[in-house]
């Protein structure tokens, strides 16, 4: 079984939005390596408690680790872009993590942007579970189950049970005609698991990777002039390359 955990930069407004980009990113992991890499995590939490005075209740949410800090205001502001960073690089050095993005520009657009991308993101997870291009342990009969944060969920919820009956997906125009393929889900199974990145340990990674997807697409002024612009770069280990064919960072752009 793999897990995926999902998270959220921006938002998917069309009109009068703060943000030209939505960006869904998600860590892929199997069932076997699940609690090895849970401890692996803890341990590092207790680092950044011990070094950055990151208390492990503390709830790491990038943008306010940078612009709204509230109690974190006590850590200074080079030290808060440290444990990003820092996150970032732990993530690199998880041989048995898998990291993918779905990046939507919204600019010119008139559909659903949050369906887009979470169908996007979805068949992704499907397609590579199907064709056994995830990283890791693998059993002969792999299934995934996604784990998301609570944001629009039951509209998530409505969109994965539709696409397990109903999924027109339109034909690769360089192996088909014109025209859709129903491709229904087959390796996902259940309904997504909500879960509050308070207490969620990965899901706070997660937040992590999109914050610096979006710093990628669209950065802030300090992250621009500190080089966080770049920190995406450095998940090279365990980017998914097999999602895209368009780039080798593990970022499917629409």
């Amino acid at each position: 079984m793999y897990l995926m955990y999902v998270d959220e930069s921006g938002d998917v407004g069309l009109n009068n939005s703060p943000t030209r980009y939505f960006v869904l990113s998600a860590i892929v992991m199997h069932e076997l390596r699940w609690r090895r890499t849970l401890g692996n995590l803890v341990s590092f939490r207790k680092m950044l408690r011990d070094r950055k005075g990151l208390k492990l209740r503390e709830e790491i949410h990038c943008n306010e680790l940078i612009n709204k800090p509230g109690e974190l205001i006590r850590i200074k502001r080079n030290d808060r872009l440290d444990i990003i960073k820092k996150c970032v690089d732990w993530l690199n050095s998880q041989p048995d993590l898998n990291v993918f993005s779905v990046v939507v520009d919204k600019q010119n657009r008139t559909d659903d942007i949050f369906e887009l991308a979470w169908n996007t993101l979805t068949m992704r997870f499907e397609n590579t579970i199907r064709h056994n291009n995830f990283s890791g342990p693998q059993n002969s009969d792999d299934r995934g189950i996604i784990l998301s944060d609570n944001t629009e969920g039951e509209k998530l919820r409505k969109l994965i049970r539709k696409m397990r009956h109903y999924n027109n997906i339109p034909n690769n125009k360089s192996l088909y005609d014109d025209g859709y393929r129903n491709m229904k889900l087959e390796y996902i199974i259940e309904d997504p698991i909500f879960r509050d990145s308070q207490h969620s340990f990965l899901h706070q990674m997660n937040d992590v990777i999109a914050y610096c997807v979006k710093q990628k697409y669209q950065p802030n002024n300090y992250m621009r002039r500190k080089g966080g612009h770049n920190f995406y770069k450095r998940l090279n280990n365990v980017s998914c390359k097999a999602v895209s064919n368009k780039n080798d960072l593990g970022i499917v752009e629409i």
